[in-house]
C-alpha cells in the first residue's frame, strides 16, 4: 500500500490535464494567473464530503471577495459530480479524476483505514495555490465539516 506524501509549501503544481462536470477543461496553464483553492474529497454525497462541499458553498462569496478562485477534485463520474452540484447547489467546479491521476501527482492518494479495513483512495488534502502555480499552503489535518470555517477564517486578515 502506498503512503501519502502531498506536496508541500512552495512546490510546483505539477502538470495536469481534466474537465469539470460540465466538460470544461482544467490544466496547469489554464489556472496560472489566479489564485485558487483544490480541495481533494474522497466521494461525493458522502456525510463528511457534503459537509465540506456545503461549508465551501457557504463561504463562496467570502472566497470571491478574496480573488479566491474553489475547485473540488475527486475520482467520481461526470454524472456523479453533476448530481452532487445540482443537488446541494454548489456554485464552483468539481474536476474529474477517475483515474485518481491527478491525487498521485499531488500526493493525496494512498493508504486509508476505515472500520477496520485497509485500501487505498482519496485522502482530505486542500491546496491554496497561487497566481505563478506555487502551492501557498498544505492543508492536510482536514476536517470536513470544520475546514471551510477555519480557513476562511485564517484568510479574514489576508491583505490581496
Amino acid at each position: 500500500m502506498q503512503q501519502i506524501s502531498p506536496l508541500q509549501k512552495n512546490d510546483t503544481v505539477p502538470n495536469f490535464s481534466t474537465t469539470d462536470s460540465e466538460g470544461n477543461p482544467f490544466t496547469k496553464e489554464f489556472l496560472l494567473g489566479q489564485k485558487y483553492l483544490l480541495y481533494f474529497y474522497p466521494r461525493d454525497n458522502t456525510p463528511g464530503c457534503t459537509a465540506q462541499a456545503c461549508g465551501f458553498r457557504d463561504h463562496y462569496c467570502f472566497f470571491q471577495n478574496k480573488g479566491i478562485k474553489i475547485f473540488g477534485i475527486s475520482g467520481g463520474s461526470k454524472k456523479s459530480h453533476e448530481n452532487f452540484r445540482g443537488k446541494f447547489q454548489l456554485p464552483f467546479p468539481l474536476l474529474l479524476d477517475e483515474q485518481n491521476k491527478i491525487a498521485q501527482l499531488f500526493g493525496v492518494w494512498g493508504e486509508k483505514k476505515f472500520m477496520g479495513r485497509t485500501f487505498e483512495g482519496i485522502h482530505r488534502i486542500s491546496y491554496l495555490i497561487d497566481k505563478i502555480g506555487k502551492i501557498e499552503k498544505t492543508y492536510t489535518k482536514v476536517k470536513a465539516k470544520t475546514h471551510p470555517d477555519e480557513l476562511a477564517e485564517e484568510l479574514r486578515d489576508m491583505n490581496e
